[in-house]
């Protein structure tokens, strides 16, 4: 089993109710991504984070890397925050990790109490790292190593990883309303799937790519007269030559416009990744 560790962004400065809301929408949605996906795993969170557990790392990374609210996910092992344990683990984990005359850092962060500070941990663990790979002519580099080992201590647990994986952050779809999404072009595509990252729920209208929206909210749904009653706003795809004649009054709702200022190339070059899952 794997263990990967999830962060959020913008979640955090919420205040503490708003910010429980979010968190439990953000943990719904990533169940349905990995359910959507095939994916089996548990999913559990503790403070800023949420672990998933799963036997098919690669596959759940995609998934998750899908789900707006997750700002970047990490493979992670993991052992007692014993500070000895840690050294120890640290000197394991680095083995087959570095390369012959190559130079390291680590970067230690701390969450809870504990009788050692972050800086004690980056210190130790370092340390432990130079003499298991001496030999291998390796060097320190704080500013910019070759390989850079992250530790994160958290309670009574010390998580190891040496990559971060970006994902789209935002915030967690179904938390801001419905908006209904006129889809039929590039432009479109693009301003249904800005507005769903800014955690709308989207009802799809049009002619448009809705599976590959899909792809980020597997409970997408197309608009109906039965649904749209729910919708706060209309969203549609215009540049601003697209604007030339435009009459709001023919709406019942504020429209809005998310790829205005974008160039067709920038839209394209977004769409394009929508549609790869980027």
């Amino acid at each position: 089993m794997t263990t990967l560790l999830l962060r959020y962004a913008e979640i955090g400065i919420k205040s503490e109710p708003v910010r429980k809301r979010f968190e439990k929408q953000l943990k719904d949605n990533i169940l349905s991504m990995l359910a959507f996906d095939g994916v089996e795993a548990i999913v559990s969170r503790k403070g800023a984070r949420f672990y998933v557990e799963t036997s098919d790392k690669e596959r759940a990374v995609n998934a998750i890397r899908r789900v707006f609210g997750v700002a970047s996910v990490s493979a992670a092992e993991m052992c007692s925050s014993d500070l000895e344990e840690i050294c120890r683990f640290a000197a394991e984990y680095s083995r087959g990790r570095l390369s012959e005359g190559q130079s390291f850092a680590v970067d230690a962060r701390r969450e809870g109490t504990h009788p050692y500070t972050s800086i004690d941990v980056a210190r130790e663990a370092g340390s432990a790292i130079f003499l298991a790979n001496e030999h291998l002519g390796i060097k320190v580099n704080l500013t910019s190593p070759d390989v850079r080992f992250y530790i994160e201590v958290r309670d009574n647990l010390a998580f190891f990883f040496s990559e971060i994986i970006p994902c789209h952050a935002g915030l967690p779809i179904g938390t801001q309303g419905k908006v209904v999404a006129d889809v039929d072009d590039d432009r479109g595509l693009v301003s249904a799937w800005l507005v769903m990252k800014r955690g709308c729920r989207v009802l799809f209208r049009g002619t448009g790519d809705l599976e590959s929206l899909r792809r980020y909210d597997p409970d997408i749904r197309e608009c109906s007269d039965k649904n749209i009653k729910y919708a706060l706003a209309c969203v549609q795809g215009r540049s601003l030559n697209d604007l030339k004649g435009f009459d709001a009054s023919a709406y019942d709702l504020p429209v809005f416009f998310p790829t205005i200022a974008m160039k067709d190339e920038e839209v394209k070059e977004i769409a394009d990744g929508i549609r790869r899952g980027f």
